[in-house]
């Protein structure tokens, strides 16, 4: 999956962590690795993360915080910025979406939005 804005494009993996689940206690680990590619002639930085989270039941939960796992990168042009973080569902499907705030060279802030992606077991959906 992949989003694109403005100078910004952002692409998601994700994995289901089967040995740290435990189905029978409505525990489902799942990794995702996001790659943010900086496509601009100016650096970029990221300085907040914003995730709603639904599980299969409809049940949500948000997390806003600074940074990704403990950084605010600063993203050159052509390149990319790369990091995996996880997530833990009371069911074996659910949806993330979200955004980044980033910062140009100017100081200017902009939204690079995270378009919905899924996560489910292998072999849930067909």
């Amino acid at each position: 999956m992949s989003q694109l804005t403005s100078s910004v494009r952002v692409d998601v993996k994700t994995e289901y962590i089967e040995t740290q689940s435990s189905p029978d206690e409505d525990k489902y680990l799942f990794s995702y690795t996001i790659t943010i590619h900086n496509l601009g002639s100016d650096d970029v930085t990221l300085k907040r993360r914003h995730w709603c989270i639904t599980d299969s039941n409809g049940r949500k939960s948000e997390v806003h915080g600074t940074g990704v796992v403990g950084e605010t990168p600063t993203i050159k042009p052509n390149s990319s910025y790369k990091y995996t973080s996880g997530t833990v569902l009371e069911t074996p499907l659910g949806v993330m979406e979200g955004s980044y705030t980033m910062v140009d060279s100017n100081g200017d802030e902009f939204k690079a939005p995270i378009s919905a992606f899924r996560l489910s077991i292998p072999g849930l959906l067909h």
